[in-house]
């Protein structure tokens, strides 16, 4: 893979902070921030050694494809560029990936996946959302179903979900449904976090492995 290959870096990237206060504020130790770095050099300059993760180089490294356009790619993308600027720095990464840690709280968790739904930022997530994001996500497992059972699970998830009966999901509405329905949040929790000095390189070279196999 062209994002894994050694190649010089700068000493220290845009938006670098101290490994000791990104450790402090998230669940990483030193050493796993020190790891995630050596990560972020490896990616950042996949197509453009510049300390900075494109949205190129992030879909390349995370969803193997830089040219394929995916919804589910964007959204993730879209919220570890916290500042908004078109790329992910080096804290963002870090603070991004802090929220799919085993360790973080189940509450941030949902908020995450709440606004991965969200995709036009109106605090609700809307029936169009909903299916916008079925279909990505099930673009990006390979499957395919018929418009009419698309249509099902998107009914059936909204009339669930929405309890209020007002055509939207409301984070309230959001946070009792996925309560009732944890499978929801599996994605948001990457096992091999919670030793990334062990697993690294391998998790992002070996993501299609068993979390078993890394």
């Amino acid at each position: 893979m062209g994002c894994f290959h050694s190649k010089a870096s700068p000493q220290y990237t845009p938006g670098y902070k101290e490994l000791t206060v990104l450790a402090a504020e998230t669940p990483f130790t030193v050493s796993e921030v020190e790891a995630l770095y050596e990560l972020f050099k490896r990616i950042s300059s996949c197509i453009i050694d510049d300390g900075l993760i494109h949205k190129e180089e992030f879909q390349l490294a995370i969803f193997r494809n830089q040219k394929k356009r995916n919804l589910f790619a964007d959204r993730i993308f879209d919220l570890f560029d916290i500042k908004f600027n078109g790329v992910i720095e080096f804290g963002e990464f870090v603070r991004s990936l802090d929220i799919f840690h085993p360790k973080a709280p189940v509450a941030d968790k949902m908020a995450f996946a709440f606004r991965l739904y969200d995709l036009r930022h109106t605090g609700y997530i809307e029936r169009e959302e909903l299916k916008e994001m079925v279909l990505a996500l099930l673009h990006e497992s390979d499957l395919v179903l018929s418009d009419d059972v698309v249509e099902m699970i998107v009914d059936k998830t909204f009339s669930d979900a929405d309890t209020k009966g007002d055509g939207r999901i409301d984070p309230e509405e959001w946070k009792e449904f996925v309560s009732k329905n944890p499978s929801l949040l599996k994605n948001m929790t990457l096992p091999y976090l919670m030793d990334i000095t062990l697993a690294f390189p391998s998790f992002i070279v070996s993501s299609e492995a068993d979390d078993s196999e890394i």
